[in-house]
């Protein structure tokens, strides 16, 4: 990536110009993909881009961009106060059937763990 493009990206004001370069540039950005990630991170501040973003990764290699993806949602996981975007990445990273294995889930992924606690708070584990 050359400094123009950092520089521009660098003025993202919420993460969509972020999320926009790595959808746009996927398979030529992943030696970029840390200060990608950063970006996104400084600047999404609901959590919204980061929670596309790593559904995006998802779909398109979940074992290359594992390190990423989990940046992505711990770091949403923290944003999304209002759980606005977070329950969307239940389905879309750990399946139709989570519910059914919730319980395994939660002792073997944080990620998973504190999402599905923050959005069926209702629900014992």
């Amino acid at each position: 990536m050359d400094q123009e493009t950092r520089k521009y990206l660098g003025k993202d004001p919420d993460g969509l110009l972020t999320y926009e370069y790595i959808a746009n540039h996927i398979g030529n950005c992943d030696n970029d993909m840390d200060y990608l990630v950063d970006n996104m991170i400084l600047v999404d501040t609901t959590g919204q881009f980061m929670v596309s973003a790593a559904r995006y990764l998802q779909a398109i290699d979940a074992a290359k961009f594992a390190p990423h993806i989990n940046r992505l949602v711990a770091t949403a996981i923290d944003k999304d106060r209002e759980r606005r975007y977070i329950g969307d990445l239940l389905k879309s990273l750990w399946g139709d059937d989570y519910e059914a294995r919730a319980e395994t889930l939660s002792l073997t992924d944080d990620n998973f763990r504190r999402i599905y606690k923050r959005v069926k708070p209702a629900v014992s584990l």
